[in-house]
């Protein structure tokens, strides 16, 4: 018999077998475009996001941002590794969805009607309003009508470009400028240098960057309220991702860990006024020259970020290593008699030891925290402490647990603290009467101050996005352009 024949046999093994792979997506009901199936398969969620404060920017070496943090979570809920794709422009982010390039955009996305014509979405984790801003002494503005015949602009592909359009259906004589590979940052830039009298942005992106800009202002409030959700990529099945972000999502409201994220990117910004801004931005050009390297120093020596002990300094004393309060503390980090002499500080005014002495407590008290309190929270209970003193701390955390809440949570003890000003409270804890607002305000003001350094170092680095022809073109001649 010839080999040939022989080898039938097995020939048609292979075949039947070739042949069943092949239709194997089809008699599963799992095609090769599921997208959970094909995160799982590749071991790593593809996300597209934006640069900026509310989404995603690197900090020290490491990535962070609010929709990062969520993002990375939602990774380690799959159990996959997470792949960030940061773009400039909104263009570049819808164009990578449409084509399947990744699996989702976590980006700040409104869910609109419009969007939601071509684009699928997860749950909304977060509620918005979108803004009209101007800043003072350049431009003012409390209706629509004020708008018009204004320099306004806004991110093209946003949100915000909708909202104008259908304005624009009733006053027709608005108009506008669409500016394409541009972030908010850059459009808060321009209204700044008075390039622009107008834009619009999120309500949760104004209250991030406000601090940055003290001379912003809201005007109004534009369009109807928004909800921000991830977009999901087109040409795939979602339904089975979609239900994994839907139980990541119940989950992280369910255990106040989304409740916590949204505090630990926005809490510190939200009652932060613009004076208290202003003051701390001329602060930083006057006085801050003058004790950096002093306190880079010690904070290398210490293992801090300078930023940090720069931003506790100016809380205690306003980078005065002179001030005296009225209760008798005394230098940079306005030490009491107590704590200097425990950390070896023999003169409170000589603003190298009480930095030193400042920073020593400081990496006391952090070490001395249990262990069940994790980054960053421990850092602001550790400030908190430094303020209110460590039992008083304690207190709140045990009153915390009493009522319900996380100990280990800085959203959770913070609505605490102030409760130890009533005799009900503070007469069940151990340490007594406190006045606990004080460390809520002392650690709100050391994060936002901290924020405004960062960013103030992290945008001498920034490189802005390359400006084309078509990024300042009229809306209306754009869309002509498009059309061509």
């Amino acid at each position: 018999m010839p080999a040939l024949f022989r080898r039938l046999p097995q020939l048609q093994r292979r075949l039947s077998c070739a042949l069943a792979l092949l239709l194997l997506p089809w008699l599963t009901g799992c095609s090769e475009s599921d997208a959970l199936t094909t995160i799982k398969q590749e071991d790593t969620l593809k996300v597209i996001t934006r640069n900026g404060p509310t989404t995603y920017y690197e900090n020290r070496g490491s990535a962070t941002g609010f929709e990062y943090v969520l993002a990375e979570a939602f990774a380690d809920f799959l159990g996959v590794e997470l792949e960030i794709i940061p773009v400039y422009g909104l263009d570049e982010l819808f164009d990578a969805l449409q084509r399947g390039r990744v699996h989702l955009a976590a980006a700040g996305l409104t869910v609109t009607p419009e969007r939601q014509k071509t684009l699928e979405f997860g749950p909304s984790y977060m509620d918005v309003r979108q803004f009209v801003i101007y800043r003072r002494g350049n431009a003012y503005a409390d209706r629509v009508e004020d708008l018009i015949g204004k320099r306004i602009r806004v991110i093209a592909s946003s949100s915000h470009v909708e909202v104008l359009s259908a304005l624009q259906q009733q006053h027709p004589e608005l108009s506008w400028e669409e500016a394409r590979n541009l972030e908010t940052i850059d459009l808060l830039e321009q209204l700044e240098n008075d390039d622009i009298d107008f834009t619009i942005i999120d309500s949760n992106e104004y209250i991030a960057n406000r601090g940055f800009y003290p001379q912003h202002r809201v005007a109004f409030s534009i369009g109807e309220p928004g909800q921000l959700g991830w977009a999901l990529a087109n040409g795939r099945d979602n339904s089975a991702l979609r239900e994994q972000l839907d139980a990541f999502f119940t989950q992280a409201r369910d255990n106040g860990q989304l409740a916590s994220w949204v505090e630990r990117f926005y809490g510190h910004s939200e009652s932060n006024t613009q004076i208290n801004s202003q003051t701390f931005v001329e602060a930083m050009r006057s006085r801050l020259p003058t004790y950096r390297e002093m306190i880079e120093q010690v904070a290398l020596e210490y293992e801090m970020d300078w930023r940090l002990l720069a931003a506790m300094s100016y809380q205690e004393s306003h980078w005065n290593p002179r001030a005296v309060s009225p209760t008798g503390v005394k230098g940079m980090m306005m030490l009491t008699r107590r704590t200097a002499k425990e950390m070896g500080v023999t003169y409170r005014f000589d603003a190298l030891q009480s930095l030193r002495g400042g920073a020593r407590y400081f990496r006391k008290i952090r070490q001395r925290l249990p262990a069940s309190i994790k980054n960053p929270d421990r850092s602001w209970f550790a400030m908190a402490a430094y303020n209110v003193g460590f039992g008083h701390l304690e207190d709140a955390r045990v009153l915390t647990e009493k009522q319900g809440g996380n100990p280990n949570l800085w959203k959770d003890v913070k609505e605490r603290l102030p409760l130890l000003r009533q005799k009900k409270y503070y007469k069940q804890t151990r340490y007594g009467y406190a006045r606990g607002d004080e460390p809520v305000h002392y650690v709100q003001n050391i994060r936002h101050y901290y924020s405004l350094l960062t960013w103030t170092e992290l945008a001498k680095l920034r490189t802005p996005p390359p400006k084309i022809v078509q990024d300042y073109v009229p809306a209306i001649l754009q869309r002509g352009f498009e059309a061509l």
